[in-house]
């Protein structure tokens, strides 16, 4: 395997990551408050739907992407609603949240496209209808040595979503363990009445850790159908909701390393689209099947606790319920 091909797929490797990463963090926030997210999967899909959907009809991606963070927010207040304030079970309302988005968005993709079950494809509505490539300064006039390839053929050439995918894991990191509010909200996964005795509303943080669980899905859904591809397709999200929850308990709910797994997870998935290359380098030939099927079974691995013992919030999935 030649050092361009080694750069070719850790390219893939980004894009496929980034919609990993943002939901990674999304369920990092909500989960750091004791809320745990199991639709993720269907923010993610909802968010897919809509914000192609509306890019598609006003041919501008940034109504699109507004449109995709509003259905996933949307949804994160009904998981709200169930979990916080109705105290229901986190994990049955993230189950039917994920049923909620995978029935809808194909039923209204249906009625507004008729080409069933999908939205047309955004290259027909012009260069503003999705994201597109940035070109760093400079990547034009590298040469081919090694620097040169990276620059050009790696860091440049994504879309604007990347980069804001990359630069949300220091600002997560940041708000998370450098703010008052961080400090706040990862107390509420903790030991939610310690913070109810210090006069913060629980109730309030949660719902917070909550919307922006629902920004960073919508981020995620709206690179799906926007940024990776030009369109949204029936259930589009190929089950990275889960690939993502299994990434944040391989990163031990921390922000760097969420980064790292999600990257691990894109670099399976880039693997599947170059079987040659793996066969050049482990000299066997290998069913591609077994390499599509490789992220699906390090979740089934990490999930059944073979990577080292995680150890959740502690008062993560309890409703909590105020002394009187």
């Amino acid at each position: 395997m030649d050092f361009l091909t080694v750069i070719q797929i850790s390219d893939t490797a980004v894009r496929f990551a980034i919609p990993l990463l943002f939901a990674c963090l999304a369920g990092l926030f909500s989960e750091r408050a004791g809320i745990f997210d199991i639709g993720l999967e269907g923010k993610m899909l909802a968010a897919a739907f809509f914000s192609a959907a509306i890019a598609a009809l006003t041919a501008n991606v940034w109504i699109g992407l507004a449109a995709g963070i509003g259905a996933s927010v949307a949804l994160s207040v009904i998981h709200g609603l169930a979990s916080i304030t109705f105290r229901g079970n986190q994990l049955i309302s993230g189950v039917a949240i994920n049923f909620l988005a995978a029935g809808l968005t194909v039923l209204i993709a249906q009625d507004w496209f008729s080409q069933g079950g999908r939205t047309p494809s955004l290259s027909e509505f012009g260069p503003n209808a999705r994201f597109n490539q940035i070109t760093l300064p400079f990547a034009d006039q590298m040469g081919d040595d090694k620097l040169g390839i990276i620059y050009r053929e790696l860091i440049s050439g994504h879309s604007i979503l990347v980069y804001v995918g990359f630069l949300t894991v220091p600002l997560t990191w940041y708000v998370l363990f450098r703010t008052r509010f961080g400090l706040r909200l990862r107390a509420v996964g903790e030991n939610p009445a310690a913070v109810d005795t210090a006069g913060v509303s629980v109730v309030g943080l949660r719902y917070v850790a909550v919307g922006i669980c629902g920004i960073l899905c919508g981020l995620a859904g709206a690179y799906l159908a926007t940024g990776l591809q030009a369109g949204f397709v029936k259930d589009m999200s190929s089950g990275r909701g889960f690939i993502a929850l299994a990434a944040l308990i391989f990163a031990k709910w921390r922000p760097w390393y969420a980064l790292w797994a999600c990257l691990l997870f894109g670099f399976l998935q880039a693997l599947s689209l170059r079987p040659d290359a793996v066969e050049a380098l482990v000299q066997v030939n290998v069913p591609g099947q077994l390499l599509d099927a490789l992220p699906y079974i390090l979740t089934v691995v990490i999930l059944a606790g073979f990577v080292g013992k995680a150890i959740p919030p502690r008062a993560g999935g309890e409703p909590y319920v105020k002394e009187r």
